[in-house]
């Protein structure tokens, strides 16, 4: 099976990569990645095939596609702040490009699985969150991830294209980079408690996030390809935890054995205030999944970050395990 990641060396990417070369039947994993966020260091040792480029170039994309049996398209402009200082960047990437992937994988009869956000939630406070909920953006990024999942169920429906659409909660772990302006909370929180510098805290710090280990989401995406696995509707990929930004601070300070110093700030326009997922959908069409907990995952990424060299003394110490 010949298997094509868009954004392959991107975090969530490269951990799919590093999942389905270990798996049995997969002959081919090509990583087609702009390198805008992703790295080719991701995917040293791999094996992976890495094609630099854009999914709005048709002309590649047709180079890329032509021999593949399915596509994990996870390449995207991330970020809700990028969002808000450049909307349109945000929807060329993941609207039009998006379109561009499935034009070229509905040529072939591709089977597409594809990443949407629970932001598009946005302002609907109902918890947990089921799919059947209204959706309201509240960023431009939010609303260029339903354009993301609107145009991949549509296309399913109008041209019988096998995809799949899934809504990923806060997606952590190893690879998952820090020390920029966008970093997500968890590599946010790890750099600056190894640093020794006070955390940012946006807010009062009580808003909850449903945090989902990136291993599992790679074990549930080649799964996906390998099954060919479809949906008419979108399906939450999360399990239904609910971690409030300072519990996780709390956590990382007590695994790392960290001085805890938060620093708070004005709430950030375009965030949600409450996530959860019902899982109720995904564990239907993926009945064998086994979710790291939120314990393990976040310890296993807290040993990664220590063994990034930067961090490598005098700031990292040994792990306390957590509970």
């Amino acid at each position: 099976m010949n298997i094509v990641i868009t954004g392959g060396a991107g975090f969530i990417g490269a951990n799919l990569c590093k999942e389905l070369v270990s798996r049995p039947g997969i002959s081919n994993v090509v990583a087609l990645d702009d390198l805008s966020t992703g790295s080719a260091a991701n995917l040293a040792g791999t094996g992976v095939e890495l094609v630099e480029g854009s999914i709005l170039d048709r002309e590649l994309l047709d180079a890329v596609l032509h021999r593949a049996d399915a596509v994990v398209h996870l390449a995207a402009r991330p970020s809700v702040p990028r969002s808000l200082e450049d909307p349109f960047a945000s929807h060329e990437v993941n609207a039009t490009g998006t379109m561009r992937v499935l034009e070229a994988c509905r040529a072939r009869g591709v089977h597409v699985v594809a990443a949407s956000s629970s932001s598009v939630y946005g302002s609907v406070p109902d918890l947990p969150k089921h799919e059947e909920l209204p959706t309201r953006p509240l960023s431009p990024y939010a609303a260029s991830k339903l354009a993301t999942e609107s145009y991949v169920l549509a296309y399913g429906s109008a041209f019988d294209l096998p995809t799949l659409a899934l809504r990923f909660f806060n997606v952590y772990g190893p690879l998952q980079p820090a020390g920029h302006a966008y970093a997500a909370v968890v590599p946010a929180f790890a750099d600056a408690m190894m640093r020794r510098v006070p955390l940012r805290v946006f807010g009062d710090g009580r808003q909850t996030r449903d945090f989902t280990y990136v291993g599992t989401v790679a074990r549930i995406l080649a799964d996906a390809a390998l099954r060919r696995v479809t949906s008419s509707s979108p399906v939450n990929l999360a399990f239904g935890t609910r971690v409030s930004v300072l519990d996780l601070a709390q956590r990382m300070a007590s695994v790392l054995d960290a001085p805890l110093e938060i620093v708070h700030e004005p709430p950030r326009r375009g965030d949600v205030r409450d996530s959860q997922a019902d899982d109720r959908l995904l564990r239907e069409l993926f009945p064998d999944v086994a979710a790291a907990s939120f314990d393990e995952g976040l310890t296993e990424t807290l040993r990664w970050f220590q063994r990034l060299p930067q961090y490598a003394a005098p700031a990292a110490q040994s792990l306390t395990p957590i509970g």
